[in-house]
């Protein structure tokens, strides 16, 4: 963004499926809906797990954590993508794109991490059941929620300031839906080389290190449920983490498929993807953790009768 030559970029223009407003129409309501269960499920989960006290334990102090993450990171980009879909011209200003930008990417890293961290508490809960109270104590979970956010401050803080500091040449159209950081690198028309294996490097330590760290998990989870001798008792012990891994399955898996899919001709069908990807996700947490706990279903009827009375 220096040089007498070089336009200075003010605001970006967020393309969308700006061809396609009908779909926008569509995609609205559909997403409103979404982002609106989005906000009642994860808010209810965390107040459920504030005023219960059977949910005091370290799976829902994570869950709670999951959830604000959920809230926050649709927050970060879905209210604007709303309005811009039904606006002619859907703009952001700079500082507005280098704020989403930074959020989006620091609560998904974050939510990488914290995923590790549950499975390790799935882990010691399984494995370790005798000893899970002294191990997980609340100075450890809340020492492991930390690094879950210090990590995804640090690696959101590094990629966001090495993307602003590159020179656009007046490019402002970004072909996306909101401010993501490799749709931003495509308008540089400067070397991104130094860009490109920072985010290497991150993909390695904050997404293929928890992956690793959760398949570990799981290896000695499995191992030691195989080893129960009633049927009952592995049967209790897996629905202790099923939950968790019906998440991570679903978290790992569509992040998967949409970086690892050839791309398509048409880059609206690879937007509307991490459209839902975004917002879907984020959704069917709080629903997956409704529906495969019966702690959260006994305390759904606790308060609802306490409400009632």
């Amino acid at each position: 963004m220096n040089g007498g030559n070089e336009s200075i970029v003010l605001e970006f223009l967020l393309l969308g499926l700006s061809k396609h407003p009908k779909i926008e129409i569509f995609l609205f309501v559909l997403c409103l809906g979404i982002y609106l269960v989005i906000l009642l499920g994860n808010s209810y989960l965390i107040i459920l797990s504030i005023v219960d006290s059977n949910l005091h334990t370290p799976m829902y102090f994570f869950l709670s954590n999951l959830s604000f993450i959920d809230i926050f990171g649709t927050s970060s980009c879905v209210p604007l993508m709303l309005v811009n879909f039904l606006s002619v011209r859907k703009t952001i200003s700079f500082a507005g794109c280098a704020l989403q930008m930074y959020l989006t990417h620091a609560l998904g890293t974050t939510e990488c991490v914290l995923l590790a961290m549950m499975a390790y508490d799935r882990y010691v809960a399984i494995c370790n059941p005798l000893r899970y109270t002294i191990i997980m104590n609340t100075r450890v979970c809340v020492q492991l929620a930390a690094v879950s956010w210090i990590v995804g401050t640090i690696n959101s803080l590094v990629q966001t300031i090495l993307a602003l500091r590159l020179s656009f040449c007046g490019n402002n159209i970004i072909d996306h839906f909101f401010c993501e950081i490799l749709a931003l690198l495509k308008l540089a028309c400067v070397d991104i080389s130094l860009n490109n294996f920072v985010m290497m490097v991150a993909v390695v330590l904050v997404t293929m290190t928890p992956v690793l760290l959760i398949l570990i998990s799981y290896m000695f989870i499995l191992a030691t449920i195989l080893r129960l001798n009633s049927a009952e008792g592995r049967k209790k012990a897996f629905s202790t983490c099923s939950a968790h891994l019906a998440v991570v399955i679903i978290f790992y898996g569509t992040l998967l498929f949409m970086y690892s899919k050839p791309k398509a001709k048409d880059s609206d069908s690879d937007k509307v993807i991490a459209l839902f990807y975004a917002a879907v996700t984020s959704m069917l947490n709080p629903i997956i953790y409704s529906l495969r706990n019966n702690e959260v279903k006994a305390a759904v009827k606790k308060l609802i009768f306490s409400i009632r009375t």
